[in-house]
């Protein structure tokens, strides 16, 4: 599987941003790891449309695109700074549930009537979630078609 974005893709996004500690900090190991996390992060998504192609393994470039737009680069680069910045997806989901914390007197109260959805989705930035939510597909949206038996040529049943 190929990434959406390298390593140094990442590294001149980051040039651009404040807070980047954590990319800037890790090894080239784990500089790999988080961009190939964030592929598969935007890969488990459920796109409008088709692939460009059947034989390409990354959800993008989709329809009559031939290249991934720079929305899902920007995403993926992201999701990546997110990741080495110790975002821990399983983390962030497992504390969807969570409604109160506190420590000594300290105590934080959570309104999980709405949770964040880029989390529930497994995208551990919210500016990540929003230059991919324009992609998905309406999860309200049902289309349906009616086949009737010998009305259609193609029918084999």
């Amino acid at each position: 599987m190929s990434n959406y974005v390298t390593t140094a893709d990442v590294d001149t996004y980051a040039a651009t941003r404040l807070n980047v500690e954590g990319w800037t900090a890790a090894s080239a190991g784990n500089k790999t790891a988080c961009v190939t996390m964030a592929t598969q992060a935007i890969d488990l998504l459920n796109y409008a449309g088709d692939k460009a192609s059947d034989a390409q393994d990354n959800q993008f470039p989709r329809g009559d695109d031939t290249s991934v737009p720079t929305d899902i680069t920007n995403a993926a680069c992201e999701i990546a700074l997110a990741l080495a910045d110790g975002v821990d997806p399983e983390m962030e989901f497992e504390n969807l549930s969570m409604i109160s914390q506190g420590y000594a007197n300290i105590r934080t109260t959570y309104d999980r009537r709405q949770p964040p959805m880029h989390l529930v989705h497994g995208i551990p930035s919210a500016t990540a979630w929003r230059y991919l939510a324009k992609y998905l597909r309406d999860p309200f949206r049902v289309v349906m078609s009616r086949i009737s038996k010998g009305v259609d040529p193609d029918y084999a049943g």
